[in-house]
């Protein structure tokens, strides 16, 4: 009930807000002349075209033709490994992920049984940075080759944190994660559920998160404004108030990164791209894996890499995109400020929709779940997302492979969801 009377009081802001504005604009006899239905439905309608960026937005989003050049969608295009071959070189061609070279030799850390699973710690080194912490879970025991799961944390503004967000590997923990699984996973660490299920899921600190994480002593030069280090410290990292003030500092930090990145040749979703796809390599080498059942999963920035690594990748026979699928317009003129800069691909939407990079992997299996009250993104771009996806798949005769499922409730990865995603997994890798 707390969850659904904060939508309904949040809903009720904004349409006060947009009646507020437009009435202050509009002539009195039109304001009072029109019923409360009337008005109501064209102060919502006002509120909607409104853009982020002011009446620049109309034309931004004007910019890309309604069905992108590369589109499956276009009457001329049939043959669906011919444009399946197209898109996926122009896709690699912008997101531009760096050669990390060969899959790195992996350290076993640690081995211990917890929650009925056996569990791994793992590291490995790649050409840059520290080292990738990760963690693989099974059943007890395993011995024949199982089906397996990528298991991708989320972004959630928490950069401190990354595979520890998904997974519980101990009966003490830190309560920021108690509450973020509390939150968004129903108090449920869902990789865990999973593994209990009979599948083998690796979780992964990808780039800039946990043991990726930029940390104060590496950088310089920032010597004014919030990204100011002097008076910070990586000392005591696990102290609640140092993890919100690096969360702050990182958040920030996004846009500097971005930058370097670009300027570097790459873009943020290459290089997460190209890490998730290192992760998938040691996956499919674990002798405990069936390499043709191998899956991938997560919610928000979980769901954003699960688009781009389910599309690009085909060893990905299984994809559970959640609480991220919505329209380039959506992101060009109403969402762009609550997403971070690993989605952004520079040029990418005059080829295709955001949908359609995750469509790439037609015929094989997708399920999207969304949240109707989710304020990361606009409903109705959803259900157009949706549209989109289920048009390719129906154009390439494998409508039975696609599933959207829209859920009430605002940002999540709750328990039915769980249980759906993991039906999902069950019909198509068990």
């Amino acid at each position: 009930m707390k969850k659904e009377s904060k939508a309904s009081r949040r809903k009720f802001i904004q349409v006060s807000a947009g009646m507020a504005a437009s009435l202050a604009v509009w002539p009195d006899s039109m304001a009072f002349s029109l019923n409360s239905d009337v008005l109501s439905n064209e102060i919502e309608k006002m509120a909607i075209n409104k853009s982020l960026i002011g009446n620049y937005g109309e034309w931004a989003a004007s910019l890309v033709k309604n069905i992108p050049s590369l589109s499956f969608r276009q009457t001329n295009r049939r043959d669906v490994k011919a444009w399946q071959k197209e898109a996926l070189a122009k896709t690699n061609e912008l997101i531009f992920k760096p050669d990390l070279g060969k899959t790195p030799v992996v350290t076993v850390e640690k081995k211990y049984s917890y929650d009925g699973l056996d569990i791994e710690e793992l590291s490995w080194q790649l050409p840059y940075g520290r080292p990738t912490k990760a963690y693989l879970l099974k059943p007890q025991g395993v011995q024949k080759p199982l089906p397996a799961i990528l298991g991708l944390h989320d972004h959630g503004g928490n950069k401190y944190f990354g595979k520890r967000k998904i997974v519980r590997v101990a009966d003490d923990m830190h309560p920021m994660l108690v509450e973020h699984q509390q939150t968004y996973y129903g108090g449920k660490a869902w990789a865990n559920e999973l593994a209990k299920k009979g599948y083998v899921v690796l979780v992964h600190d990808v780039f800039a998160f946990e043991s990726r994480r930029v940390l104060y002593e590496e950088v310089t030069g920032f010597a004014w404004g919030p990204l100011k280090t002097d008076t910070k410290s990586d000392e005591n990292p696990e102290k609640v108030e140092n993890i919100t003030a690096y969360n702050t500092w990182a958040g920030e930090h996004e846009h500097v990164m971005s930058k370097s990145l670009f300027c570097g040749g790459t873009t943020w979703p290459g290089v997460v791209l190209a890490e998730d796809q290192v992760a998938l390599d040691i996956l499919s080498n674990r002798p405990e894996v069936d390499k043709n059942r191998i899956g991938c999963a997560g919610l928000s920035g979980g769901g954003l890499r699960t688009a781009y690594l389910g599309g690009l990748d085909a060893r990905i026979k299984c994809a559970v995109c959640v609480g991220f699928m919505s329209t380039w317009d959506d992101f060009t003129l109403y969402k762009s400020y609550t997403h971070t800069w690993m989605l952004y691909v520079p040029l990418l939407p005059n080829y295709l929709d955001f949908p359609e990079v995750l469509g790439i992997r037609v015929p094989l299996p997708v399920m999207v779940q969304n949240n109707n009250d989710d304020d990361l993104f606009t409903l109705s771009e959803m259900k157009k997302s949706d549209d989109i996806l289920r048009e390719i798949y129906q154009k390439a005769g494998a409508v039975e492979k696609y599933l959207a499922k829209f859920y009430d409730g605002e940002h999540k990865f709750d328990l039915p969801m769980q249980k759906d995603a993991f039906d999902w997994f069950d019909k198509w890798l068990a």
